[in-house]
């Protein structure tokens, strides 16, 4: 018998542990250990920010499904992982143990990198359901009063998807509003340019998004490096080389979203070996940590290094279809193990992601998400706007009945079909 210990609950976690649960052997014993109860479809993070939607149509209860599926379920937040005696310590004072560990935590969100940054301070989230609970409030504020808005991802970000989705979905709402005329936008980013998303651009989207903030009348600055945030305005200066400032902005703002750095959780902080500086996890090609071989990793806690060059630091994203991936190599691998085989299997890495932008939209797939690529394209249209919202209710139903695998895949090919486009 196994102890085979999934660590998170987030869109990689609950996945993974489903898959593990089919493809473990009759003895042995799958545990997911998560801070919450249950799950929340980030994605839809930015529509709950305007209203769009509530914290019940985007988060499900996650007890009943995986007690359905057998799997044993732990509400604890992870406060130590020690990898040489395999136990992972709770804050509850628990002690569990695993041989086989799948971490799939997903990122601590740095607020405090910045003075002023973040949902205790000066700026608001969709990083969270209740982060965006939270925003949603101080925008129905906003709009009953007016004024400048800025939104963007700030040095250290590692997803960039949902700032644009926030600002032109915030731009969608002001003019169903009728009070867009009454709101300066600025979209302020780390990115060395416009669509860069992390990934040094996916086939047009430095045009397709350069053209959607010029229609929709808002204004960017990229090289950005945040400085200050104040409860009225945010310092920013604009870099020209790694060290040398372009330019200072202090810009007002009324409100704002920004994505904040990411880091690995505390659990994991210096580990030699297992995870770098800022406590991301190394793995290989298969999934696995080299020098502890029990433990995988997958989603958004992994370590992968910058791509392109940016004068400020700019992180790489990992998106569903990459997350379900990963997720689908750990598992097939852990199981040939537990059966005398090798972990060989590999994820594939692809990147597909939707970024709705409320009534409309631009969608890029990168195959892989590393270039050089096979398929490296963007579009847009109302397809993606409407892709979008299939895939959260496929997303969220499969999750309820206890099914993950392929979501993000089989979306993905039903959208890419109707654009006609090969990928």
């Amino acid at each position: 018998m196994a102890k085979i210990v999934i660590l998170g609950a987030g869109l990689g976690g609950v996945g993974c542990a489903y898959e593990m649960k089919e493809k473990a052997r009759r003895e042995d014993e799958v545990i997911v250990i998560n801070d919450i109860d249950y799950y929340q479809f980030v994605p839809s993070h930015p529509w709950v920010l305007v209203g769009w939607r509530t914290r019940e149509k985007v988060t499900i209860d996650l007890v009943a499904p995986m007690k359905k599926k057998g799997i044993t379920f732990i509400v604890d937040a992870a406060t130590k992982l020690d990898p040489d005696t395999k136990t992972i310590h709770c804050q509850s004072g628990r002690m569990v143990e695993y041989d086989y560990l799948v971490i799939a935590t997903g990122p601590t969100l740095a607020y405090g990198a910045i003075e002023g940054l973040g949902p205790n301070a000066h700026t608001q989230s969709v990083c969270h359901i209740d982060h965006a609970l939270q925003a949603n409030d101080a925008f129905e504020k906003f709009c009953k009063n007016p004024g400048p808005i800025i939104v963007g991802a700030v040095q250290g970000a590692s997803c960039y998807g949902p700032a644009y989705e926030t600002v032109m979905i915030i731009d969608t709402e002001l003019k169903r509003r009728k009070i867009r005329d009454k709101v300066k936008m600025t979209f302020v980013t780390a990115e060395p340019y416009i669509g860069h998303l992390g990934l040094d651009g996916v086939g047009d989207t430095k045009g397709l998004l350069e053209s959607e903030m010029r229609n929709r009348h808002i204004s960017w600055i990229t090289n950005a490096k945040v400085t200050k945030i104040t409860a009225g305005k945010m310092y920013i200066d604009e870099m020209a080389t790694t060290k040398k400032v372009k330019q200072k902005h202090e810009l007002d703002m009324s409100f704002s979203m920004m994505l904040p750095p990411f880091k690995g959780i505390n659990a994991l902080q210096n580990l030699d070996g297992l995870v770098n500086p800022a406590g991301f996890v190394f793995v290989n090609k298969n999934q696995y940590n080299d020098k502890y071989p029990e433990i995988y990793a997958i989603g958004v806690c992994i370590a992968i290094p910058p791509m392109g060059n940016s004068l400020v630091p700019v992180g790489v994203p990992k998106t569903g279809y990459m997350i379900e991936s990963m997720a689908m190599a750990a598992t097939d691998n852990i199981a040939r193990v537990l059966r005398g085989g090798e972990a060989d299997q590999e994820a594939t890495w692809n990147a597909i992601c939707l970024a709705d932008f409320g009534d409309g939209g631009v969608a890029f797939i990168a195959k892989p998400q590393i270039p050089p690529r096979n398929v490296n394209t963007a579009f847009s249209g109302k397809t993606v706007h409407l892709g979008k919202i299939a895939f959260e209710k496929v997303f969220l139903n499969r999750l309820k009945r206890g099914k993950s695998s392929s979501a993000f895949e089989n979306i993905a090919t039903k959208i890419l079909k109707v654009n006609k486009i090969k990928g």
